[in-house]
């Protein structure tokens, strides 16, 4: 695995103190704000707590009669992260065990699994999800549970209130929860409401991702558990990638939260590092996934909330896991029983290329009827069942409105090798790039060989290679040629040695000592397409002093390759 990707802080492992402001017995000789009333949100996990960071500034936007403070609570086994999410966002936190030393006027989370202290104060708890789809494990006992819902002591108390997206969800909760009746809330799903309100920023979130013009974005989703995508086909994202040409897919991965507080960054990275390698733009576990799956051109996913906000969306959607923790008569059971699943031993480029041209946009309409209600309001909803829960009038400013994703930031390791599958039909050259990281999905007609970068840290392959690539370009022809000579002398077994110039094209020398100048018209590309094209011919018997080349990359784009015999060879 390359060392270029970023490393996340390590995770805080120091319990936070408790507070004297903005809570505390003494905090009004302190604080600057004349708050009126206490808020505090109720942090457990990263996934629960981070749909409250995206909602609450919208919220509570300018007005100072609400102080806001966060209470983390340390007893999910998926606790990992939150106080660094906590203090990166510049949040004030306190300690669980201080919460039942202040009297706060409203509790707040998006975790249903809180043990808040006794008391008269309501608990608002919102989604950290679509509803309520899966059984999930019971900290409390070894059985399981309805993900979403509260103790039965909270519903008893009559001081809980349930958040939700759509009115079947009440029904669902009365047959399985009677506690529950007259506890729920509609306001809808603010995060459903930016996913849709942001589509029209698409390319700036496809180019911030590093996808480009005509290449197709596979976003692979996968909740958390033995039943998941991840869990049980592990391998998926880099079988993909080995059969997506490079040059026409991006690959990227969204995680959920819960398998890197479970496993770790590093775990995660060694799990995938051959697929990081060839390419996959791995989503940080944070924030970003909204945007990629915004950008997306389809989805591979699961039984997870993200495979059925990118069906809402109109995404192209394979199921290549459905775990049977999902929850019959929900949404996500209906899209689990009317998306087409993928086959992963069989053709997944055939698959994925059939769903897409097959796939109207309405597909999955009925399931979003089902699981959101009345898109676009969720957020003034919101604010309206919190301001009065909280005793306040409401501002007069107007209801907050769904909000435009930011462009994601997400980084990827550089492919530097690649199994380049060529095929030449009279002066026509068609080449398919697959990173070499990852098995292929079958053999390609025509010629294939090794392309590696200059950069590839892995000798084995570099030497391996039938074609070296110098993608850095050199100051001066002198140079490039210095180079060649240098790459062709040090590699032997290779056939060709290839160098980017300064201005565009690059030069091609073969171990027969010739040297071809290759220009491409058009966009500029890196050098490994336009030496697959002198590779290809050169196998072929093609002439490299006949002139243009017309090369093909895959179904993608077509170039003409202008082919130029330098005089005086490598020397």
């Amino acid at each position: 695995m390359r060392d270029a990707l970023p490393r996340p802080r390590a995770a805080s492992l120091s319990l936070p103190l408790p507070l004297r402001v903005p809570v505390g017995p003494d905090a009004y000789r302190w604080r600057t704000f004349p708050a009126v009333r206490t808020l505090v949100v109720a942090a457990r996990t990263v996934t629960s707590t981070v749909r409250v960071l995206e909602s609450l500034p919208a919220l509570l936007r300018g007005d100072v009669r609400v102080s806001v403070v966060f209470a983390y609570d340390p007893t999910s086994a998926f606790g990992d992260g939150v106080l660094d999410l906590l203090h990166d966002a510049g949040c004030r936190v306190m300690p669980w065990s201080q919460l039942g030393d202040i009297a706060p006027d409203l509790i707040l989370s998006a975790s249903e699994n809180v043990d808040v202290p006794e008391g008269d104060c309501p608990v608002l708890v919102l989604p950290h999800g679509v509803g309520f789809q899966k059984l999930v494990p019971d900290s409390r006992s070894a059985r399981t549970r309805l993900s979403g819902v509260v103790p039965d002591s909270l519903l008893e108390a009559g001081r809980a209130w349930l958040a939700v997206s759509h009115p079947d969800q009440e029904e669902q909760l009365l047959a399985t929860h009677p506690k529950a009746a007259g506890r729920t809330l509609l306001v809808g799903d603010p995060c459903f409401d930016d996913l849709r309100g942001s589509l029209g920023q698409r390319a700036a979130h496809r180019e911030a991702l590093g996808v480009r013009n005509g290449q197709r974005l596979v976003v692979v989703s996968s909740t958390w558990g033995p039943t998941s995508l991840l869990g049980s086909a592990p391998d998926l994202p880099g079988r993909l990638l080995g059969a997506l040409p490079y040059d026409e897919y991006r690959v990227a991965a969204i995680l959920h939260p819960n398998v890197w507080a479970a496993h770790g960054a590093w775990q995660i990275r060694t799990l995938l590092a051959d697929a990081l390698d060839a390419g996959l733009v791995l989503v940080p576990p944070v924030h970003a996934w909204r945007s990629a799956l915004v950008a997306a051109d389809a989805v591979v996913g699961d039984h997870g909330s993200v495979t059925l906000y990118g069906a809402a969306l109109g995404k192209p959607l394979l199921l290549a896991a459905f775990g049977s923790d999902a929850v019959p008569g929900t949404a996500g059971w209906d899209l689990g029983r009317s998306a087409p699943r993928l086959d992963t031993a069989g053709g997944l480029r055939r698959q994925l290329e059939s769903v897409i041209s097959g796939h109207p946009p309405d597909r999955y309409a009925h399931v979003a009827a089902r699981a959101f209600a009345d898109p676009g309001r969720a957020l003034a909803r919101l604010r309206t069942a919190l301001y009065e829960l909280l005793d306040l009038p409401e501002p007069d400013s107007a209801p907050p409105a769904a909000r435009l994703l930011p462009s994601p930031e997400a980084e990827t390791v550089p492919v530097t090798a690649w199994t380049v599958a060529t095929a030449v039909s009279g002066r026509t050259v068609t080449v398919h790039r697959y990173p070499a990281t990852v098995a292929g999905d079958g053999t390609a007609p025509g010629f294939t060989h090794l392309a590696c970068a200059d950069s590839e840290p892995d000798r084995r392959l570099t030497e391996s290679a039938s074609v070296l690539l110098h993608p850095a370009p050199a100051p001066t022809a002198v140079a490039a040629r210095r180079r060649l000579t240098d790459t062709l002398a040090s590699f032997p077994g290779a056939r060709l040695a290839a160098v980017s110039l300064t201005g565009g094209g690059c030069l091609v020398g073969v171990h027969d000592g010739r040297v071809v100048e290759a220009t491409v018209t058009g966009p500029a590309v890196d050098p490994g397409l336009p030496a697959a094209v002198v590779y290809a011919c050169v196998r072929a018997g093609v002439a490299l002093e006949g002139g243009a080349v017309s090369l093909r990359v895959g179904e993608l784009r077509s170039e003409e390759v202008e082919l130029r015999v330098r005089p005086g060879g490598a020397s």
